[in-house]
């Protein structure tokens, strides 16, 4: 049985209870950067263990998870933790729950819910028996006996082991020593641990398991199976390979040329390149997700490229082909890669909280945006004689009806309510001195910068502008 507790990695492991039961747990992460995260947790997993705090309430990542799950068709148990806090109020959460699908027993619904506390250790027994219960109404059951499938949990490069992946069979028995196929890789089990790193020669179903002897890390996500042979699992991962490669030449050709094309004609869009990498597959993921929707039809973010493990020379090749910087969560470049990237000028911008990381994207898109024009109306004044001045030209003597006038505003000639000219204010002036602002009721001298066509009745409409900096929604 599998059940996932939705909580910045995601993990698997297997809790035995006091009565010999086993419950295969599935950890994704709460921050909204791992929506793809939870969406692969509620496919993976018979039952989705909701956990709300009693202080806080229905966040919307507990909205997203609800949607996952009853898009997967998962049957959901509520965890109410926190009940230990002064301020818990599990009556509310389970209102608030009603807003989105989710009844509970108490609200004569069928869904379970448990108050539970992980600080003071109480009510996990409940939960487990919830659980339990659940797995039993739903008769789960699986062949251990054919060859292994499941789902890539998550991946990572390590130094010293190479690829590593964390693996959640579902059906069948995984062996030491078979052959395994995950989306674009394949490679023989060396070696198989459980999440305490216990060496392992089976898996059987609902087990997870963290394998090597991949030859790269597959996404987390991807479906696995046992193949019979070496042969078979090339033909399988080189045909994945190359159809990704001629997808992305379909999508990368004629359609992304023309809207290229379009960009660059009616200058409407901004790209930001970015090459993203992670200390593991699922966070690369979840980045690049994040990063690339964070734009709007104006700027935008392209992750050119993302992945798993330290910054190699080759990922700085590339962002330097791409003009991109290189975005590094947990990991940290090798010392070629760092005498490359001084040589190329390539920036590499390291982080450890996905917070900043995303906020100072965010900000740097935000400066790539043009400024809002604010224009705030300042006055009217009416034309009531032109005088021709020899270094001037034609000034305006003209009455403040309304408002008042500064040197140096933006300025609209009205003729029959017609704006002929829209331009700047040279001059101002009363008597003869230059002056910063007239008030209403008050006489003055105006001349427009580079216009002279003023006439006696025209009126003229004063305004200022401001330019102010945007923000991405």
């Amino acid at each position: 049985m599998n059940a996932i507790i939705l909580t910045q990695h995601i993990g698997a492991y297997q809790l035995k209870l006091k009565s010999g039961e086993q419950i295969t747990v599935l950890d994704t992460p709460g921050h909204a950067a791992f929506s793809e995260m939870r969406t692969r947790g509620a496919q993976a997993v018979d039952i989705v263990v909701l956990v709300v705090a009693a202080d806080d309430g229905v966040m919307p990542q507990t909205i997203e998870s609800i949607k996952y799950a009853h898009e997967a068709e998962t049957p959901i148990i509520i965890a109410i933790n926190k009940m230990d806090s002064y301020d818990a109020n599990p009556q509310k959460v389970e209102t608030d729950l009603l807003q989105h699908s989710v009844i509970t027993e108490s609200m004569s619904g069928e869904v379970q819910a448990i108050q539970v506390s992980a600080k003071k250790k109480t009510g996990l027994a409940d939960l487990a028996e919830a659980i339990s219960n659940q797995a039993e109404l739903m008769e789960l059951k699986a062949n251990p006996t054919r060859n292994a499938d499941g789902l890539v949990i998550e991946s990572k490069i390590e130094k010293g082991r190479g690829p590593v992946a964390t693996l959640l069979v579902k059906r069948g028995t995984l062996k030491r020593g078979q052959i395994v196929v995950a989306g674009e890789y394949w490679g023989k089990v060396k070696a198989m641990m459980d999440e305490r790193n216990s060496q392992l020669k089976v898996a059987s179903p609902s087990t997870p398991v963290v394998v090597m002897g991949m030859d790269g890390a597959p996404a987390p996500g991807e479906p696995f199976a046992v193949v019979d042979s070496e042969q078979r699992a090339r033909e399988l991962t080189e045909y994945r390979v190359r159809k990704r490669k001629e997808d992305m030449t379909k999508t990368s050709g004629a359609a992304s040329m023309e809207q290229m094309m379009a960009k660059l004609a009616n200058k409407t869009s901004s790209e930001m390149p970015l090459l993203v990498k992670a200390d593991v597959e699922g966070s690369a993921q979840a980045i690049k997700t994040s990063l690339e929707g964070l734009g709007n039809d104006e700027v935008k973010a392209r992750v050119v490229y993302s992945s798993a493990g330290g910054i190699s020379e080759s990922d700085v090749q590339l962002a330097a082909s791409s003009n991109a910087p290189i975005i590094a969560f947990n990991v940290r470049a090798n010392r070629q890669a760092k005498e490359l990237a001084e040589k190329e000028g390539v920036e590499i911008r390291y982080y450890s909280i996905i917070y900043g990381l995303i906020d100072e994207v965010k900000g740097a898109l935000e400066g790539m945006l043009e400024p809002e024009r604010k224009e705030t109306f300042i006055g009217y004044a009416e034309v009531l004689e032109i005088f021709d001045i020899s270094k001037l030209g034609k000034i305006a003597g003209a009455k403040i009806t309304e408002g008042r006038v500064e040197r140096g505003s933006g300025v609209r000639l009205l003729r029959d309510d017609v704006v002929i000219h829209e331009g700047e204010l040279s001059t101002l002036k009363r008597f003869k001195d230059e002056v910063e602002k007239v008030q209403a009721g008050m006489e003055c001298g105006m001349g427009f910068l580079n216009y002279h066509d003023l006439r006696k009745g025209d009126q003229i409409e004063c305004f200022t502008v401001e330019m102010l900096d945007r923000k991405l929604d």
